[in-house]
């Protein structure tokens, strides 16, 4: 009995494994066209990502139960705030509750249109997450006006580029 339960925990692992290779080596890279989606918005608004494209646009993996997402949370309101006329925020927040993102949306001040809720029992098995190979949260990926994924970038260095960017 002791030997199948090791035998499934392996085999658990295992499959975990090939999940998260597959999901990491199919996802898109820096310089690809970003992966498109439609999904619903939280105001039950149609989206495409790219109909975006025009702008610099941010998205943003994060979850209501992600301690380092909670701790980030400022930055991102106060990036938003700085940069709204060059950058569009979306954000997705990886749920196993429908009702978790709206309180921690509401206390840091997620004013902005583009807010995704996708909820999932696994949350990171999202179909968006995978198209970006997200394996862990919060997961920033900044995609340029014409569509093409720049990469992980931080908050700091997305300032820098719009400043620099928009100075001139």
């Amino acid at each position: 009995m002791k030997k199948i339960l090791n035998y499934s925990i392996l085999g658990v692992i295992i499959l975990f494994g090939i999940f998260y290779l597959f999901t990491k080596f199919s996802a898109a890279e820096k310089g690809d066209l970003a992966p498109d989606f439609e999904t619903t918005l939280i105001d039950g608004t149609p989206f495409k990502l790219s109909n975006l494209q025009g702008k610099y646009v941010l998205l943003d993996f994060w979850g209501s139960w992600c301690a380092p997402c909670l701790k980030e949370s400022p930055e991102l309101v106060a990036l938003y705030k700085k940069h709204n006329n060059q950058l569009t925020i979306v954000t997705v927040a990886l749920e196993k509750n429908l009702k978790s993102w709206k309180k921690v949306a509401d206390k840091y001040g997620y004013t902005w249109k583009n807010q995704i809720v996708n909820q999932n029992r696994f949350v990171l098995l999202s179909d968006i997450a995978r198209k970006y190979g997200v394996s862990e949260i919060p997961a920033k990926f900044l995609i340029s006006p014409e569509g093409d994924l720049i990469g992980k970038y931080s908050f700091t260095q997305i300032d820098n580029l719009l400043s620099k960017t928009y100075s001139n």
